[in-house]
């Protein structure tokens, strides 16, 4: 049975690798390896124009908005705080359409960090610019270049209950936050402040975001959840490609009426 195909948005960004310094499309291979483990394959998404990314997506099983810059507040009525990284347009444009284009599927999506800020904002949500602010700590990103384990407590009956009950440990590196959930979307988990650790909605087969980083095998359970759904979506459209494979394939009966 062919493995799921599972999308990935990446940074467009400068970079160096042995004798090169240019511009490049890249991601931290964690995304890549557990998606691997876990039965998918993946394909890197750099940023393209919005209006391909119907196309792109129709060739996917599902997508993972992967972590990154910070969202442009302008996307969500606000003014940048002092804080907050310089806009990414490209991307913030390129991810949101991938986004719309895997929500009319009904495809499974994952957003990892900034991936779920963005699915929030894309809902009409908000964020918290610069969570010390709020919480008095730094807590969520207490050494740059590095991930740290905090707390996170999931809800009860959500889907993210389900893969983590209870409380656990996980990979964090963020320094904004879910402030008013966008439309449609429930809490997943919470951290011990009440920071919205995760949210998911309902209106569609796995769409969960994760503030967390699941990449970094603290909670492969959430890998696993979207591999086994997209592996739903490649069985399905198998299947109408069987069908209409037969359909073509079928000789074409003319039945005769007679004179009378």
């Amino acid at each position: 049975m062919p493995k799921p195909l599972i999308g990935l948005t990446t940074y467009l960004t400068d970079a160096q690798w042995g004798e090169w310094d240019l511009p490049a499309a890249l991601l931290p291979a964690a995304y890549i390896s557990c998606l691997q483990v876990a039965g998918g394959h993946a394909v890197l998404l750099p940023p393209d124009a919005p209006e391909a990314a119907a196309d792109v997506v129709a060739r996917l099983d599902a997508i993972v908005l992967t972590g990154g810059e910070d969202v442009e507040p302008a996307l969500y009525g606000a003014q940048p705080h002092p804080c907050t990284g310089p806009p990414v347009r490209e991307r913030d444009r390129w991810e949101r359409a991938v986004l719309a284009a895997g929500l009319e599927r009904d495809i499974p999506v994952l957003g990892v960090c900034r991936g779920m800020q963005l699915m929030n904002v894309h809902a009409g949500g908000t964020l918290i610019q610069h969570l010390p602010d709020e919480v008095g700590h730094h807590g969520h990103n207490p050494h740059g270049g590095h991930f740290a384990p905090h707390a996170v407590t999931t809800v009860p009956g959500t889907r993210i209950g389900a893969l983590l009950p209870g409380t656990r440990q996980v990979a964090t590196h963020h320094h904004q936050a879910v402030a008013s959930l966008g439309a449609g979307l429930v809490v997943g988990a919470r951290a011990a402040e009440s920071t919205i650790e995760a949210i998911e909605c309902n209106r569609h087969r796995f769409v969960v975001g994760v503030q967390w980083h699941p990449e970094m095998a603290f909670d492969s359970a959430v890998v696993y959840a979207l591999v086994a759904a997209a592996g739903s979506t490649a069985n399905a459209d198998r299947t109408v490609e069987r069908k209409a494979r037969a359909r073509r394939s079928s000789p074409d009966v003319t039945v005769s009426t007679p004179v009378s």
